[in-house]
């Protein structure tokens, strides 16, 4: 906790300096630096970099178009995301059916979201430049040599070629990961559905009704609130096992594979890696059909008497046993399955760390007297934590989100007898992010999906924020010298 204070902390004293920086370049400026709060390339035309002033300038006046000539088209509609809905209209001039001059609410939600973003970059820049003129004046002032444009592109090559590196990084994150997180979250607060499909129908802010539904509104809504919670209890229980399960396995199969007294443990390992290699999609879709209702297990347990003797002590009600089909089997059965889809993985990562344990302390250990059991106790698995503490983080962060194992399992093949759940859309055996994907594909609700998003992204972040701070919290490294 006190590192994210003090993240904070240096976070504002930055953004502190960086406006005081640009109040001084403001009142202590020579008029070409105060003239660049109208015209940004003044400053340096005045320093004779001519080009960049060039280059400034053409940002300035694009930038002014884009503001008056586009944006408010669709900023001034914002507020209610249009009005005028798609309808044909005869013109009697032409003598056909047109369609009127309607509103599109997501191109209206849309380009108002990046007309703020552009406004906002543009904003943070027209401040950047008056400290980056304010800077040339200075080095004027004391007579040092100022860049011409071909010096300050050599050192973005050189003395600042990380800025050149993560320059088309950032505008990738911004683009295609902050845009589309903040269209999913302003949707959340609409009533953007099957119903209000623009451009024939429009959408418009609904507030937080959408989290009150989520959350268990009354009235038909209800069903929401009664699936949310039993798919969160479902997706959290899964992340556990599956997480768990895996990670306790991969360790005890490497162990068990490099233990002295395992022939051959080089053509062991070679086919737990074969399994890695099979697209995984494959094997799941490849397991579903052996386990299907009426698959090659079924078949077998049918023929040696298990399906019947299950049915005669009250676990099965029919003629088969429902391994994907029966909510109860199927949680089972998926996290069995699981199993043996991650654990080779696991045990490729597990061997990597156990052949990096010191073996004096092992050998200490031995002399001690320390048994097996205790050596794993105490110094095994310690260390295993130590070194793969936040892969396993965000494995449980991935197993929260681990859209393909659920829906290639049980998507077309699983039929809820629940009518609250299916009410609301929602299967036994979806996780939230599964669940948000039939909102979105099948039935276009895409209010309640976001507003499903916004939950994952916060239980995901909050774990993954609270699970970093106490794994790195403290100099552990020392112990394991």
């Amino acid at each position: 906790m006190e590192k994210v204070k003090a993240g904070v902390n240096n976070f504002f004293k930055t953004i502190g300096s960086f406006f005081n920086n640009f109040g001084e370049a403001v009142t202590k400026g020579d008029l070409f630096v105060k003239l660049s709060l109208i015209w940004m390339g003044a400053g340096y035309a005045r320093r004779k970099q001519y080009l960049k002033s060039l280059l400034v300038t053409i940002i300035e006046v694009l930038m002014l178009i884009y503001t008056i000539f586009f944006a408010p088209q669709y900023v001034s509609k914002f507020g209610t995301l249009g009005t005028i809905k798609q309808e044909s209209v005869f013109n009697i001039q032409t003598m056909k059916n047109e369609f009127n001059d309607y509103d599109h609410s997501f191109l209206i939600l849309l380009i108002s979201l990046v007309s703020f973003v552009v406004w906002f970059t543009f904003i943070a820049f027209y401040l950047y430049n008056m400290t980056a003129v304010y800077k040339l004046q200075q080095k004027a002032a004391r007579g040092e040599h100022i860049n011409t444009f071909i010096e300050d592109c050599k050192e973005l090559i050189n003395k600042k070629f990380h800025v050149t590196l993560l320059t088309l990084p950032i505008l990738g994150i911004v683009i295609f990961t902050i845009i589309p997180l903040l269209v999913m979250i302003l949707v959340a607060f609409t009533n953007y559905d099957q119903q209000h499909m623009p451009p024939s129908a429009l959408f418009t802010w609904t507030g937080f009704n959408n989290f009150k539904t989520l959350f268990g509104g009354g009235g038909l809504t209800s069903s929401f609130g009664y699936a949310f919670v039993r798919i969160l209890t479902w997706t959290l229980i899964w992340a556990f096992f599956a997480t768990l399960t895996t990670y306790i396995g991969g360790i005890l199969l490497s162990l068990l594979i490099n233990n002295k007294k395992t022939k051959a443990p080089k053509v062991w390992r070679l086919l737990f890696i074969i399994t890695i290699a099979v697209p995984q999609f494959v094997s799941l879709l490849l397991v579903r059909n052996f386990f299907a209702d009426g698959g090659i297990v079924n078949a077998i347990c049918s023929s040696i008497g298990l399906t019947g003797w299950l049915r005669e002590i009250g676990l099965i009600s029919t003629s088969y046993i429902p391994f994907l089909t029966a909510p109860i089997w199927a949680h089972v059965m998926i996290i069995l399955i699981n199993i043996w889809v991650g654990v080779p993985y696991q045990m490729l990562i597990a061997t990597g760390v156990l052949m990096n344990i010191p073996a004096d302390q092992l050998e200490a250990a031995r002399i001690d007297g320390a048994n097996s059991f205790q050596i794993f106790w105490h110094i095994t698995m310690p260390y295993m934590l130590f070194v793969t503490g936040p892969a396993l983080v965000t494995d449980f962060v991935k197993n929260i989100n681990n859209f393909n194992v659920i829906y290639l399992l049980t998507a077309n093949f699983f039929v809820t007898l629940d009518q609250q759940m299916a009410n609301s859309q929602a299967k036994e055996t979806d996780l939230l992010v599964t669940w948000l994907f039939t909102l979105t594909q099948d039935y276009y609700n895409y209010k309640m999906a976001s507003a499903i998003g916004i939950v994952v992204f916060i239980i995901c972040a909050a774990f993954t924020l609270v699970a970093f701070n106490r794994m790195i919290k403290g100099d552990r490294e020392e112990t394991f010298q």
